[in-house]
């Protein structure tokens, strides 16, 4: 057996609206239009080659408590090109983020829902 790779992740979003617009708006990740109905909201985004899941679902994640820099929370890492650029969007858009404390060319923010993600450059 051999697990090669590592195809979507599924993100649980109150607001699909507000998301599309925080992944595609804010970050510029493609909509992929061909998710089937699934009897739920929801849009797939593309990575490269993977794929988010953005599922509009209930969500039992907690929403306090959570630790305020991601490294130290479940996130997901992507690699980005053009580092600079994503810190000009984050800050024009008024979305808080820290650096990494490992002292790679890294930072971490949340989308609108809590969800923590990582960019690595």
């Amino acid at each position: 057996m051999n697990i090669g790779a590592i195809l979507h992740v599924s993100v649980v979003v109150a607001d699909l609206e507000r998301s599309l617009a925080f992944y595609c708006g804010v970050l510029g990740l493609p909509q992929c239009h061909d998710r089937p109905d699934l009897g739920y909201p929801g849009a797939w985004l593309q990575v490269g080659p993977q794929q988010i899941h953005l599922l509009q679902v209930e969500s039992v994640d907690p929403t306090t408590g959570r630790p305020a820099h991601g490294g130290r929370d479940r996130h997901t890492a992507l690699a980005v090109e053009g580092f600079d650029e994503l810190v000009q969007r984050l800050s024009e858009a008024d979305i808080a983020y820290t650096l990494s404390r490992s002292g790679r060319k890294a930072l971490f923010c949340r989308d609108p829902d809590g969800n923590t993600l990582e960019f690595i450059a």
